[in-house]
């Protein structure tokens, strides 16, 4: 050390000197060149046998030394800060798929159900365009219960005839003549009055096709479809 200055011998630890002129930093600084006290580093005494010494350094070389070292260091961080961006990268890139997979399975099934509202569209309207309305029959002087089954089947959506069919059955078993002998209602329907059919045709009492029009409407107004009505109907036993 020089006289009247308390520097610690600060090793670099892996250090070889190749030339007078030229050092190849190959470890990293251990301490601190200049300016400070000296501390007790039991650590660095251990380890005097196999370090080269900062001072034993000639002077000239001992800045090259210093910005190896540093060099040495900025790309061990530079390697580091690599590491962690595409670790990021791959973290981000993980996240978008996951994003990505979950707005096309979004999509799909919004296409499912948009591809089966449109086809219980379609069938609704092709079920609408069959139906044939209760003026379209031929009037006849009696019909059998065969006959009013099948005016209804072309007068009600396929899809909810047997909701229709299961009401009539318990309400006149298909008898357009059937009369309530306490109330009076009457009909396929069991209408009270039975003169409110006639808001559909002045045949009601007489025309079986005429009485399902006004029983499938009261259902549509009433309950939205014959199958609501049928739901309600099994609850109450009334509709």
């Amino acid at each position: 050390m020089l006289e009247g200055n308390r520097v610690s011998r600060i090793s670099v630890r892996g250090f070889a000197v190749v030339s007078a002129t030229a050092v190849t930093a190959v470890g990293s600084v251990v301490g601190v060149a200049s300016g400070s006290v000296a501390q007790n580093n039991p650590d660095a005494e251990a380890t005097a046998a196999d370090t080269t010494l900062l001072a034993d350094i000639p002077a000239g070389q001992q800045a090259q030394v210093q910005t190896a070292s540093l060099t040495q260091q900025a790309d061990a961080q530079a390697i580091a800060a690599d590491a962690s961006a595409k670790k990021d990268a791959e973290a981000a890139a993980r996240k978008a798929a996951a994003e990505t997979a979950i707005a096309k399975k979004a999509a799909a099934e919004q296409a499912v159900k948009d591809a089966k509202a449109r086809a219980e569209a379609k069938a609704a309207a092709a079920s609408r365009d069959s139906i044939r309305d209760s003026s379209s029959f031929p009037t006849q002087s009696s019909y059998s219960v065969g006959q009013i089954q099948a005016m209804a089947r072309q007068m009600v959506a396929s899809g909810q005839f047997q909701c229709f069919s299961n009401i009539v059955d318990h309400e006149s078993s298909w008898n357009y003549r059937a009369v309530n002998a306490s109330s009076g209602a009457y009909g396929l329907f069991q209408a009270l009055p039975g003169s409110k059919m006639s808001s559909v045709g002045a045949d009601w009492q007489t025309n079986p096709a005429t009485q399902i029009k006004w029983g499938l409407n009261y259902m549509d107004s009433r309950y939205g479809s014959p199958c609501e009505a049928w739901s309600f109907w099994q609850a109450n036993h009334w509709y």
